[in-house]
């Protein structure tokens, strides 16, 4: 238990999540509890974790979590365990909520020169009927950005996908690999819009312009009499753009939605609610929720991806290959993370702002202000 690497959680807090400050020292090392010396605050150091007021040994918890994220059923899980199936939902829906803040930090906040971006939907059939959810990967690092679960297959599920995809795009070119349906092509349009303020004295909203070099390609597949068609089209941007982009992010090959579609079979293979003709459907919106964002972190910061690794030489020994993640490749991270260190990070809140007030600042806010503001 290091104070040097642990911040305080209290929003109250003018010294909340940062680290390194010299304001938290340990309260009680037998309740691993620390103090904060600017809020005089104690915290146990799991708040902010899974494990956090859980009394099942952490190793037993990490156990169950891997095993649903690798495609098991609960039934088996608790079969195996001896546990209470409402208490391996509660340990499900704890690990999507940190999953969920966790990407949100790492992956949301990211701006990223994405190049290439394939979106795709999946169907997926739970006891309260059909959902779809809506998925985007950048394809040079093979990131998971982010996705959506909506009851209709419509044009306000695919709007929240392209703005995520757009909140993460820097102004570069951008190439967007989609399939047939239209939604896709009002929505990323509208997403990829900037306002430009109106000059003083002009009335009405500002004018929206459109980003430049935003290609948009769409493959459309059809099956008639038995045999499959596929045809693909330029919607937006130059055809050289199209294949430079191409050639960037695959090196070579055409117009596809291949990337997307493999990452939906592992979406498919790592959750059992997802597997086609399963009876383990899942019974709420938020399972599924959940279980997306558990599965696409794993994917992002445990997995090794094959087609990303590095071959190192070592002189006369000859070389060796290094495994990367997708979130090593996009530079979000150094090194291949554990399950154990991803469902112990701490997401830190945001940094503490100063009360508005009318006048000039008090001398204690205005160090407040200087020491933890600056």
């Amino acid at each position: 238990m290091n104070p040097n690497d642990i911040f305080c959680p209290n929003i109250a807090c003018p010294a909340r999540g940062q680290i390194g400050k010299g304001n938290i020292g340990v309260f009680s090392e037998k309740e691993k509890r620390c103090i904060c010396h600017v809020c005089h605050q104690t915290f146990a150091v799991t708040k902010g974790t899974i494990f956090y007021r859980l009394r099942t040994d952490p190793r037993i918890v990490m156990q169950v979590i891997i095993l649903l994220a690798n495609g098991c059923p609960i039934q088996a899980i608790v079969q195996a365990f001896e546990l209470d199936e409402r208490t391996v939902q509660d340990w499900w829906q704890r690990a999507g909520r940190h999953c969920q803040a966790m990407h949100e930090y790492k992956v949301e906040q990211a701006k990223l020169d994405l190049q290439q971006v394939q979106a795709d939907e999946i169907k997926v059939k739970t006891f309260l009927g059909t959902v779809w959810m809506a998925l985007a990967i950048m394809v040079s690092t093979r990131l998971w950005l982010g996705g959506a679960i909506s009851p209709h297959r419509d044009l306000d599920l695919i709007q929240v996908l392209a703005n995520k995809v757009r909140n993460l795009a820097l102004c570069r070119p951008l190439l967007l690999a989609v399939d047939g349906l239209a939604s896709y092509v009002t929505a990323f349009r509208q997403a990829f819009r900037t306002a430009v303020p109106r000059r003083k004295g002009e009335l009405g909203r500002p004018q929206l312009f459109s980003w430049p070099n935003i290609a948009i390609v769409q493959v459309v597949k059809q099956r008639i009499d038995g045999h499959l068609n596929i045809s693909r089209r330029i919607v937006q941007g130059s055809e050289r753009m199209v294949k430079s982009l191409i050639r960037k992010t695959q090196n070579q090959g055409t117009i596809n939605t291949a990337y997307i579609e493999r990452f939906n079979a592992t979406f498919r293979q790592r959750l059992n609610c997802l597997v086609r003709r399963t009876r383990t459907l899942a019974r709420k919106v938020q399972t599924l929720e959940a279980g997306m964002y558990v599965v696409g972190c794993f994917y992002n910061f445990c997995l090794p991806h094959h087609s990303l690794r590095l071959k190192l030489s070592v002189g006369r020994f000859g070389h060796h290959w290094v495994q990367r993640t997708p979130a090593i490749a996009a530079g979000l991270a150094d090194h291949i993370w554990t399950p154990t260190e991803l469902f112990n990070f701490h997401v830190p809140p945001t940094r503490w702002q100063p009360p508005v007030q009318r006048g000039r600042r008090s001398l204690a806010t205005q160090k407040l202000v200087e020491k933890w503001c600056s």
